[in-house]
Formats: C-alpha cells, structure tokens, sequence
C-alpha cells in the first residue's frame, strides 16, 4: 500500500482565498456603484406640491336573483329582456362599471348563469359573484 507523500498534505490543508476575495470587491465594486451620494450643492427652496385627495371609491351595482327567479338591479325590479340594455347604457355612462351578482342559495344555477351572459354580452369587464363566509 502506497501511502502518501508530505507535500499532498500540506496543499490540502491549506486554504485557497482568491476566489473568497474576489467576490467581495465584486460586491464592493457593487456596493459602490449603486449607493447614490446625496446631493447638497447648493441650498435651495423646493416648492410644495398640492395635496392630492384619492378620488371616492366607485359605487358598485348589485343584481340579485331570489328563488323565485325575479331580477333585481339596486333592488329595482328587472325582467331579463330589460338587464342587457340596462347594463350598456351604465357601463356607456361608466367604463369602469363595477357589478356584483347576488343569488339566493336556492336559486338555480341555470339563472345565475343567465345573468352572467347578459353581462358578458353587455362586456362589462368587472364582474364578481357573492358569497357568504361558511358557519
């Protein structure tokens, strides 16, 4: 059996730094670049800006459809026929129309999903379904 000579040893407990240091003037070099110094060359008086109020949450529209299959719009009662005009002229008069769907648990699905066509025929862009958190 072969046993190993000195000078193996001693090159493997040595430890090889360079690569250690070249990545930290790398990330000095980074570091560097990247901060921005502050600028105060000279004193000036910078003007105020106006206050800006957040404009008012749009309001959003409610269609409800009960069991019994009637249409309601902001609880204003509806036929079918009449949502999808109802529906483009609001959205003509605000293209960030906001419509929320509201259906009794006992209503059938076939009639929710009637009124999502009409809105989808009506290419109202938010539409959102209600629902109640499960006790």
């Amino acid at each position: 059996m072969k046993k190993c000579s000195k000078s193996a040893h001693e090159s493997l407990t040595e430890l090889n730094i360079t690569p250690l240091l070249d990545l930290a003037f790398v990330l000095l070099v980074i570091f560097i670049i990247t901060t921005i110094p502050p600028v105060k060359d000279t004193d000036l008086q910078l003007p105020a800006a106006a206050r800006h109020e957040k404009d008012p949450p749009r309001k959003a529209f409610y269609i409800s459809v009960p069991a019994d299959g009637q249409l309601f719009l902001n609880q204003e009662s509806l036929k079918v026929d009449d949502l999808l005009g109802r529906l483009i002229s609001l959205r003509t008069d605000d293209p960030d129309l906001n419509v929320i769907v509201r259906g009794d648990a006992h209503t059938r699905y076939k009639q929710i999903r009637a009124v999502l066509d009409i809105c989808q025929q009506a290419n109202l862009a938010k539409v959102e379904l209600a629902t109640e958190i499960a006790k």
